[in-house]
């Protein structure tokens, strides 16, 4: 405790970076197990397409979407997902949802927007097409 407490006396601003950053840490846990949308790996995400007709909605740009993409998943387009504009799945509505972007960054964004439309059962796959792509996952072009 003695050799802690010169630590910190000799080098407080590492040791305030430490603690920083172990409340950030504590706040991105605490919130990801709060937040309303949930992020789903691709073994969840694949039983609730097989299982449920989950819709995948894939929200990255159209060039990207074209060399490859889910089976049977909807492109929303940039302005669509700026506009909050999901007129396009309304039909939907009811339905699992899983929103897909590049890397798991962006889609949470756009769950929840989805959620405040009054789409209920919005889901994000965890680490987006990345992950999909590298668990060898069917991907159609």
């Amino acid at each position: 405790m003695q050799q802690l407490i010169e630590f910190v006396g000799n080098h407080y601003f590492l040791a305030g970076a430490w603690v920083v950053l172990f409340f950030a840490i504590l706040f991105g846990f605490i919130s990801a197990n709060m937040s309303p949308i949930k992020e789903i790996g691709t073994h969840e995400a694949t039983l609730l397409i097989n299982k449920q007709d989950a819709l995948v909605v894939d929200i990255r740009p159209a060039a990207e979407f074209k060399k490859g993409h889910i089976l049977g998943a909807k492109q929303l387009k940039a302005e669509q997902v700026k506009n909050a504009d999901f007129s396009t799945l309304e039909k939907y509505r009811g339905s699992p949802i899983i929103v897909v972007c590049a890397m798991g960054m962006t889609a949470k964004r756009t769950a929840t927007q989805m959620l405040k439309a009054g789409f209920s059962q919005v889901k994000v796959l965890k680490g987006g097409m990345n992950t999909w792509q590298g668990a060898n996952l069917p991907v159609s072009k």
